[in-house]
């Protein structure tokens, strides 16, 4: 019977199996040089790589894991650059959307009319009206003259139409005189009272906004998901009741910090007729004279529009999409075709418009309104003499007594002879009814006055759409092998 073979050449070191770094093989002869490199290759850290400011983070796990405070300032100060630079660019647009959504333009806003004329009887109180009938011509009528205009207990000249340039205060934009965002824009720009750098009023307070609202809208609601849905694996898809919780809390909170940006951006640009210094003047001055923290967040004026709003926008962008899809029978999502889910998310983003834009005009309305003991805005535009009682009114009264045909077009008239008055009076009148039935509803309606910026919204989120089309085109098609 023969000997058992060793198993000594069948053992093998556990340390050198399990070893994720081969040992150093020498070098061989000069036949084997060009495996060495292969041979000898050393598992290496990936080197890390910061492309913004230095800020990401290094992946050198030998590294003592700790905060940086220098990293960390650099990545605040970079990500406020960032934000300020991207709300700078697109608050034109903003300010003349808000300034369209709070002008007042009434329905009876026309030219204004001429002064009546009254027969003058102060000759007959004068001393020289003897002597001066032997020159008068005894053919002629009694003399007529402009009636004084009206006056106020204080005896300042009363304003009888919003197109009265004599007593249009000089720093209120001339009401009609701009149609679009773009227009209004040029107007800011061209005004006296106003110029190029009031594109920008509210710009900080816009920038914190935005800031606070993109931090604190994911914490919140990942705190509602941990403390409603703990147990909800991550690639399930929450219910629409967290993101719409989320966003209508982060709106409340922020609540304060949107009525003080369309103060600034409504008021009045020229320090003389400003009323507001600047975000901290404004907001003190509103807790002081509009009641407080109770007054500036549970105002019904306030808080009934925050809450319609802030609601209403998450519910439009994330449910409108699938109720289209639906509708058109398609059984799509984003995960299996993205681009019929992007043409989906344009096209409830364009109806979403239609029901959240004249909330948010009436919201603005009622936020340039003062309460309590503070004095009434010197806006920058027309406001409404009266203030609004609510939602319902405001949406009432726009529809009524308000119109939608802008630019106005003015019609100037000419003094001359009480005949030739008369006549130029039914022209004009004439006129007046032929281009009101030429027009239609539009012009004896304010529903154009409830979608101001509509043109704008629409090429934003065609614009998205565009930005979205293109990424999906350039990104991978699904997972890739590593």
């Amino acid at each position: 019977m023969s000997a058992p073979s060793s198993l000594r050449d069948l053992y093998i070191d556990t340390s050198s199996a399990w070893a994720f770094v081969p040992p150093t093989i020498p070098q061989l002869a000069t036949a084997s040089e060009p495996f060495s490199s292969g041979a000898s290759y050393q598992w290496s850290n990936r080197p890390s790589h910061n492309p913004i400011f230095d800020l990401s983070p290094s992946l050198d796990l030998s590294e003592v894991s700790g905060i940086n405070v220098t990293n960390l300032f650099k990545a605040l100060v970079a990500s406020a650059l960032l934000h300020y630079s991207s709300t700078a660019i697109a608050m034109p647009w903003e300010v003349g959307k808000l300034l369209l959504q709070v002008q007042w333009v009434p329905r009876d806003a026309g030219e204004p009319e001429e002064p009546e004329l009254v027969d003058d009887n102060d000759d007959v109180l004068s001393d020289s009206s003897e002597d001066d009938s032997y020159f008068a011509d005894p053919q002629a009528g009694p003399a007529r003259r402009a009636a004084p205009w009206p006056t106020d207990e204080q005896g300042y000249v009363m304003r009888r139409s919003v197109l009265e340039e004599g007593t249009r205060p000089e720093y209120i934009i001339p009401v009609g005189s701009a149609n679009g965002v773009w227009g209004m824009m040029k107007r800011i720009g061209s005004f006296r009272g106003e110029g190029y750098l009031a594109l920008w009023k509210g710009l900080l307070t816009s920038c914190i906004t935005e800031i606070l609202s993109s931090t604190a809208q994911p914490l919140i609601h990942n705190f509602l998901q941990s403390l409603f849905f703990p147990s909800m694996s991550p690639f399930h898809q929450p219910p629409l009741i967290l993101p719409v919780a989320s966003h209508l809390i982060t709106g409340f909170l922020l609540s304060p910090l949107d009525l003080v940006r369309t103060r600034l951006i409504v008021q009045s640009y020229t320090s003389r007729y400003r009323t507001y210094t600047g975000p901290l003047d404004a907001l003190s001055r509103i807790l002081r004279d509009e009641g407080g923290l109770k007054g500036i967040y549970f105002h019904p004026h306030l808080f009934i529009p925050t809450v319609i709003d802030n609601a209403l926008r998450p519910i439009v962008s994330l449910a409108l999409p699938s109720l289209l899809a639906g509708y058109l029978g398609m059984q799509i999502s984003e995960e299996t075709n993205p681009w019929a889910w992007a043409v989906m998310e344009l096209g409830g983003s364009c109806l979403g418009l239609l029901i959240t834009l004249p909330f948010e005009t009436i919201r603005r309305r009622l936020q340039v309104q003062a309460r309590g003991t503070a004095k009434p805005l010197k806006g920058c535009v027309e406001l409404r003499p009266a203030p609004y009682n609510g939602i319902v009114d405001a949406f009432w009264h726009i529809l009524t007594e308000e119109r939608s045909d802008l630019p106005i077009k003015r019609i100037k008239k000419r003094r001359g002879s009480q005949a030739s008055l008369k006549g130029k009076e039914r022209t004009t009148s004439s006129n007046d009814d032929d281009a009101g039935e030429g027009e239609g509803w539009f012009r004896h309606s304010g529903i154009g006055q409830l979608y101001r910026g509509l043109g704008m919204r629409l090429g934003a989120s065609a614009i998205v759409f565009c930005l979205a089309f293109f990424s999906v085109e350039e990104g991978d098609g699904g997972w890739a092998e590593i």
